[in-house]
C-alpha cells in the first residue's frame, strides 16, 4: 500500500532542488505525492534556516498541523537546514514533529517515515556527511522549461552571519560526469535552461576540472540553450570564468555577485575577505569585458554594529556599481553562527527598516534606468509560462535574466520557445513588449 505525501518547500533554490531529490527517493520507495494537504498521510516541510521570516512561517505551519495530527494520525516530518540547526529546540516533549532529517540524510527518509507510520516511532537523522552529494540520483523535475542542478554541497567560507556551514557541512564537489548525465537527462525531457547551484561555485574542483571548465561542458550539451549559475563569491572569482561567460553563447550574460556590505569594517566582521574597492574593481572588470552584462547582488542591512557611516559606504557602493537588481535583507541573528556567538544584534529594528527602505528605493531607481535603456531594442526571450496576472500574456526572461511580458500573438509561441521581443515599455522589474519573430 502506497503512502500519500504532501511536500512543502521553504527557502532557496538549493532547497527546491533538495525537495526534488526527496521526491525522487520516496517515489522509488512506493510513496506517492499529492498537491492537497487534506488527502495526505504524511506532511513534509523542507525548511530554510537563513531568514527569520522562514522560521516564523514554519513555526506557524507546525502549529496549524497539530489539530490535523490529532484528528487523522498525520505523520509530520521536518527536513533541511532548520532541522539540522535547531534539532534540540524542535524535539521537545510535545512536539508535533515525528521525523527530523537534515540535508545529508534523505536516503534514510523512507525507512524513518515507515517506522513513524507503522509503529509511531519518532526518527532523527541529522548527521553531517563529508561525502554525500546524491550524485547517483537524478532528481525528477517536470514542471516548466528550466531546472536547477546542484554541482556542490556545503561551504567552507564561514561568513559570520551565515548558518550554512553548520547546516550543510563542508564543501564537496559532485563528479562532473554525473552532472553532465543529469543535464543530458534534463535536455532529453525538454528542459531548455539549467542553473548550476552551489554555496560558492568558484570553489568547485574535481580531478583538475574547475567551475569554468564544468560550465562550458554543460553549455555544450545538445538541447540546452541557456546556462546560469549561482552563487559565486567575490573573493575568488577567476578571470577564466569571466571569459567563459563572455565567450560562450549558451552561458547567460548575467552574474549574481553578492556584496553583503559596502563597509570595509563590516566586511571584515562578516569574514567576507574582500574590501569595497576590490569588489568594485571586480565588478568593473566584468563590465569592461562584457559591457551589456547584467549584474545583480545581495545586501544585508543592519548587521551587528552597523553605523550610519557603514551604511553610507553600502549606499556609495550600490551607486557606483549600478547593479541591475539587488535582493536586500535586514540582518537577523541565526543560532550557532559566529556572529551570534561574538557580536550583539544591536541595530534597532526601526533603523534597519529605514535603511532597507532607502536601499530598495535606490535600487528601484537604478533598475528602472537600466530597463528604460532597453526600450526600442529587440531581445531574445525564453518563454516560461503564462503571466499569472493576465492569461492573455506570456512571461519569460532575457539572457540577462530580466522578466519580460508580451501578448499571446504569433503561432508556435509556447513555453520553451525562444522568441524575439521588441521592447516597448519598462518598469523597475519588468520589460514589456511584442513578439517580432518567434523561433519556430
Amino acid at each position: 500500500m502506497s503512502h500519500v505525501v504532501y511536500l512543502e518547500t521553504f527557502g532557496c533554490q538549493m532547497n527546491e532542488y533538495d525537495s526534488d531529490i526527496v521526491r525522487t527517493i520516496l517515489k522509488q520507495n512506493d510513496f506517492v505525492f499529492t498537491d492537497q494537504i487534506e488527502s495526505a498521510q504524511v506532511v513534509l516541510m523542507n525548511t530554510c534556516a537563513i531568514r527569520e521570516t522562514a522560521h516564523e512561517r514554519i513555526h506557524g505551519r507546525l502549529g496549524r498541523l497539530k489539530h490535523m495530527k490529532r484528528e487523522r494520525g498525520l505523520v509530520v516530518g521536518l527536513l533541511g537546514c532548520m532541522a539540522q540547526n535547531l534539532k534540540e529546540d524542535l524535539l521537545t516533549k510535545n512536539s508535533v514533529i515525528d521525523v527530523l532529517v537534515g540535508p545529508d540524510g534523505y536516503r534514510k527518509l523512507p525507512d524513518l517515515l515507515l517506522k513513524a507510520i507503522e509503529a509511531r516511532a519518532p526518527g532523527v537523522e541529522v548527521t553531517l556527511s563529508e561525502y554525500e552529494t546524491y550524485a547517483d540520483i537524478v532528481p525528477e523535475q517536470t514542471e516548466g522549461v528550466t531546472a536547477w542542478v546542484s554541482v556542490m554541497r556545503g561551504c567552507d567560507n564561514f561568513c559570520t552571519f551565515c548558518v550554512v556551514p553548520y547546516t550543510r557541512g563542508r564543501e564537496r564537489s559532485q563528479d562532473p560526469d554525473s552532472i553532465l548525465f543529469e543535464v543530458e537527462t534534463l535536455a532529453a525531457s525538454g528542459i531548455k535552461q539549467v542553473t548550476l547551484l552551489g554555496q560558492n561555485v568558484n570553489s568547485y574542483k574535481v580531478n583538475g576540472t574547475d567551475f569554468a571548465d564544468l560550465i562550458v561542458r554543460v553549455a555544450d550539451v545538445p538541447g540546452i540553450e541557456r546556462v546560469r549559475f549561482t552563487s559565486p563569491h567575490p573573493k575568488d572569482f577567476p578571470e577564466k570564468l569571466i571569459e567563459a561567460v563572455a565567450e560562450h553563447p549558451a552561458i547567460c550574460k548575467h552574474i549574481h555577485l553578492p556584496l553583503q556590505s559596502g563597509s570595509d569594517r563590516l566586511l571584515d566582521l562578516m569574514n567576507r575577505t574582500y574590501t569595497q574597492r576590490e569588489f568594485i574593481d571586480l565588478a568593473n572588470q566584468m563590465k569592461t569585458r562584457y559591457p551589456s552584462l547584467t549584474l545583480t547582488t545581495d545586501v544585508i542591512v543592519g548587521f551587528c554594529s552597523e553605523s550610519d557611516d557603514d551604511f553610507e559606504d553600502t549606499v556609495h557602493t550600490m551607486e557606483e556599481v549600478e547593479f541591475n537588481a539587488a535582493f536586500t535583507f535586514m540582518y537577523s541573528e541565526r543560532k550557532n553562527t559566529i556572529a551570534a556567538r561574538r557580536h550583539a544584534d544591536d541595530v534597532p529594528h526601526p533603523v534597519k527598516v529605514s535603511r532597507v527602505t532607502r536601499l530598495v528605493e535606490l535600487q528601484n531607481r537604478i533598475s528602472y534606468q537600466h530597463n528604460l535603456a532597453y526600450i526600442g531594442q529587440s531581445l531574445e526571450v525564453l518563454v516560461q509560462s503564462e503571466a499569472r496576472k493576465n492569461p492573455d500574456q506570456w512571461i519569460g526572461r532575457t539572457d540577462g535574466n530580466t522578466m519580460t511580458v508580451f501578448p499571446k500573438t504569433g503561432e508556435g509561441v509556447c513555453p520553451g520557445k525562444t522568441v524575439t521581443v521588441a521592447i516597448l515599455d519598462a518598469t523597475s522589474h519588468t520589460l514589456i513588449g511584442n513578439v517580432l519573430a518567434p523561433d519556430i
